[in-house]
């Protein structure tokens, strides 16, 4: 995502031609993809046609209409709510060979997943575990807190286990019950859902089994000996297929009904390209200090839930916008499998210690790399090289912004490669380095938001 960005900056400073920005309505940017191309869909690819009826055209169309390169109509919401009934769905699945002593168990792990998917809510749609508000500093503030303490609870074992309890709790318990008092007397909900009639009939199953199942789900994990680890594994099992089951309905339901999917109005607006820049901000620098302890043998430190975090991250990015480590593409369903793939093995990486961590880490490696060398060389090498016509300067916020790219691209290639070299770099050393990673990608969230707020079209002539 940074890196398309980067691009759509650079592409400024030697295009004649201007086209609406993708990310900042205020704004025009720069054609990047030519005239052929727009960037309202997404970054463009160059396609070489030698015939206009050939069959590999025809083929390339037919699947962009009809098969994987389909692009992929879901709404956040229904994003969000995939990966948890997928990360459901494999913790059901999971617990029966861990009860039988197969598999280990890292709990902690699963308990910060849930508390970061709950934050995001929060951060991104505005919607609380008690109901929808409007998006405010005060409810960023507290996504960001939810987010921070689920984020050390799957790093660090134990440290945060009794509150992380308590918090899930009262998201799933009381939030449940609120939810559910809200459906059954709210006038724009259960009586015009019967009204209606059709598709909302399945709604109002879809919302109420998750609403109960949420219920039961709570006391589980402040209760954890109220059921046997078997009859845990069957309710998490029921209450996944409950939220994939209310996802399909959702999607139904926006599709048909796009004026259904509001959004919550209020005083902070965070995409989610910015939800997420925000969020993997957080967590290289909580991971970055983290490993400053860790490294002199003062705290414990999960390292396959690092890993597992991560994935999962990276998966949110590709499910709802496109975005990859080493690039954005186009979301369509091709995207979409990759990202359930990716959040799979992330939700099994933080779960089962120690099961795929080695792939993980060449995976993960091998990512911040590419993604770290290709940015720099389709955003930075170019400015480097001399036109023949003069240029005129960049306005200071640009200069800012590749300076900042250019210096987090060249972490994360170190990053990388420490992650394939073991012993290359001390870990104290690998601590700073993330956290000043994760520093200055908040640095580049900040710079971000001052080009939205830039009231006049920026156009920068060769």
């Amino acid at each position: 995502m940074l890196m398309w960005i980067a691009t759509q900056a650079y592409e400024m400073s030697k295009s004649e031609t201007v086209s609406p920005d993708h990310f900042a309505p205020a704004m025009n940017w720069v054609k990047a993809c030519g005239r052929a191309g727009s960037l309202r869909d997404g970054p463009c690819y160059p396609v070489m046609v030698r015939k206009s009826g050939s069959a590999a055209v025809q083929r390339f169309h037919h699947m962009t209409e009809y098969g994987i390169l389909k692009k992929a109509d879901l709404p956040l919401e229904v994003v969000i709510l995939l990966i948890a009934a997928l990360m459901l769905l494999i913790s059901g699945v999971l617990l029966f060979p861990i009860s039988a002593g197969t598999l280990p168990y890292y709990e902690n792990g699963l308990y910060g997943l849930l508390l970061i998917i709950f934050a995001l809510q929060m951060i991104t749609l505005g919607k609380t575990p008690f109901g929808d508000t409007g998006r405010s500093k005060l409810l960023l503030a507290a996504g960001v807190a939810i987010a921070a303490v689920g984020i050390i609870t799957c790093f660090v074992p134990d440290i945060f286990s009794r509150d992380s309890r308590i918090l899930l709790f009262l998201c799933f318990s009381p939030g449940g019950f609120l939810l559910f008092l809200k459906m059954c007397f709210a006038q724009d909900k259960l009586r015009t859902w019967v009204k209606y009639g059709g598709i909302f009939r399945h709604l109002i199953l879809g919302c109420g089994a998750v609403y109960v199942l949420s219920i039961m789900i709570g006391l589980i994990i402040l209760l954890p000996n109220l059921l046997t680890t078997p009859q845990t594994a069957v309710v998490i099992l029921i209450y996944g297929g409950a939220i994939l089951y209310l996802a399909c309905v959702l999607r139904k339901v926006y599709f048909t009904y796009p004026e259904a999917e509001k959004t919550c109005e209020g005083d902070v607006e965070l995409s989610i390209d910015k939800a997420m820049m925000l969020l993997m901000g957080i967590f290289m620098v909580i991971l970055g200090v983290l490993l400053i302890p860790v490294s002199f043998g003062l705290l414990p430190f999960s390292g396959s839930a690092q890993l597992g975090l991560l994935m999962v991250i990276f998966a949110i990015q590709m499910l709802a916008s496109g975005n990859t480590p080493i690039g954005s593409f186009s979301r369509s369903w091709l995207m979409i499998l990759l990202g359930l793939l990716f959040a799979a093995l992330g939700i099994v990486s933080c779960i089962i210690p120690e099961i795929l961590i080695f792939q993980l880490t060449v995976l993960v490696g091998v990512l911040n790399i590419l993604g770290g060398i290709i940015t720099i060389g389709k955003t930075v090498i170019p400015l480097l090289r001399k036109s023949e016509e003069p240029r005129s300067p960049f306005p200071p916020v640009l200069v800012k912004f590749f300076a900042a790219t250019l210096t987090m691209n060249l972490l994360t290639i170190l990053f990388g490669t420490s992650m394939l070299i073991s012993q290359l770099i001390p870990a104290l050393i690998i601590g700073v380095i993330l956290a000043a990673n994760g520093g200055v990608l908040l640095y580049l969230l900040h710079i971000v938001i001052i080009l939205e707020k830039i009231p006049c079209d920026i156009g920068v002539a060769t």
